[in-house]
């Protein structure tokens, strides 16, 4: 009965991904509002609250989001996205449970396996659905998630958590994958693979012939280290806003979380998809805007973001860090339709795990981290108080912001060139193909 309401719907799969993608980063990112009094429960450092937001999530994601996404080539990917959905799902419900840091650590690596086994299709499945002069667009769709998820989690999250605990906070979290993930394998088809792209073959390159796309192409090169660099710094600082308004402006626990939901939020959410749409019309023009658009966006978002961040009064704070992120998550959608347009078609869900192997190892894994790092080197070296020492480590970081956006506008040099010299060696051998 399910199999045959499916049908070939392409916004419908967009909003279903999009709705579990955003439940998969609520997941990932309800630890952190619940940080602070997690932080006092176990007699946490600022260390240790940036390995449990970062590099426990990222420490197994890495190396099976690949391997997974290898057998999405040749594999039904929605099945893969429901069964991840719902592992993911259970892990978050776990979290709820532990009793100790060592075991909450434990589960926050089985909510990056399950994110492993259901996201890195996603944006393949999306390609099949809309063709390449829209996928920008519909990319950025895909990429809401991130913010909605940001607001959702965070604000949910903390009005949970203060009305019921931390660990109701968690077990509500699951509970929407799980429906999810019986929406999509009921009712949203697998699309035709590559059925917008001149290039058909039921090859499947080799993790070297799609790595070294991402090496080869100097396009490709400056976007991943771009997107990279930005991934660090954005997981880094999202990861302790709540904490920062917790601690150096005495919010409770619900005015941080709503805050931090709404910053990382309805801006967020404008910057990811009015980008998208901007690039698709400028690069109907001039296709180094996919590059040029979000590296001139992230170079604003930096001086403004410093100057937010290490404000004392709490209003300017705010109101500049809400203007700085209507710049700052503008390369998310751009980039990862970018990708996939310089990705053959059965390259893409492996290239899609390889982003998110690196942008979950030196993103989320290592953003937090470094923050925590620094705010404790801070804390330590004397002359700061808990919440200074944070708004410094969080100002530093955001440094990075300039060294990525230097990457896209290099990326923009050579990305025309690179997607004509792509189409035309698809277009040639495609002709070889149908020669007898």
């Amino acid at each position: 009965m399910g199999h045959m309401a499916r049908r070939d719907a392409p916004w419908a799969a967009l909003i279903v991904l999009t709705a579990i993608s955003t439940v998969g980063f609520i997941d990932r990112i309800v630890l952190n509002v619940l940080a602070e009094p997690i932080r006092l429960e176990f007699g946490l450092s600022d260390t240790q609250i940036g390995l449990l937001t970062g590099l426990a999530f990222a420490v197994l994601n890495v190396g099976l989001g690949i391997f997974v996404a290898r057998i999405a080539e040749r594999r039904r990917r929605m099945s893969l996205i429901a069964l991840g959905t719902v592992l993911w799902s259970i892990a978050t419900a776990l979290c709820g449970f532990v009793g100790s840091w060592v075991q909450l650590l434990a589960a926050r690596i089985g909510v990056g396996v399950g994110e492993a086994v259901g996201l890195p299709a996603t944006q393949s499945v999306i390609s099949d659905y809309f063709p390449p002069d829209r996928r920008a667009s519909a990319m950025s769709v895909l990429m809401l998630a991130p913010p909605i998820g940001a607001f959702l989690g965070s604000a949910g999250g903390a009005w949970i958590g203060q009305l019921f605990g931390w660990r109701s906070a968690f077990i509500a979290a699951a509970i929407p994958g799980v429906v999810l993930a019986i929406i999509a394998w009921l009712f949203i088809s697998e699309p035709l693979r590559g059925r917008y792209d001149a290039m058909q073959t039921e090859d499947v390159p080799s993790l070297t012939a799609v790595a070294g796309r991402f090496a080869g192409l100097a396009s490709a090169r400056n976007l991943l280290i771009g997107s990279t660099i930005a991934s660090l710094a954005g997981f880094g600082l999202n990861a302790f806003v709540a904490v920062l308004l917790l601690r150096k402006f005495q919010f409770s626990l619900l005015e941080a979380g709503l805050y931090a939901g709404l910053l990382a939020s309805f801006p967020g959410a404008i910057s990811v998809y009015v980008g998208g749409r901007v690039a698709d019309w400028l690069g109907a023009r001039n296709r180094a805007a996919y590059a040029l658009v979000p590296g001139v966006c992230l170079l604003i978002s930096a001086p403004l973001y410093i100057f937010a961040i290490t404000r004392d009064d709490v209003v300017t704070l705010l109101v500049v860090m809400t203007f700085s992120a209507l710049f700052q998550y503008s390369y998310l959608g751009v980039t990862y339709g970018t990708f996939q347009n310089l990705l053959d078609p059965r390259m893409r869900a492996t290239g899609a795990a390889m982003l998110g192997a690196v942008y979950g190892l030196f993103g989320q894994g290592l953003g937090p981290l470094v923050i925590g790092l620094i705010s404790d080197y801070l804390l330590a070296s004397g002359g700061f108080s808990a919440g200074t020492a944070l708004s410094g480590a969080m100002a530093i970081t955001a440094i990075l912001y300039l060294w990525a956006g230097a990457h896209y506008c290099f990326a923009a040099r050579h990305l025309t060139q690179d997607l004509a010299s792509l189409q035309d060696r698809n277009a040639c051998r495609s002709t070889d193909a149908a020669q007898p």
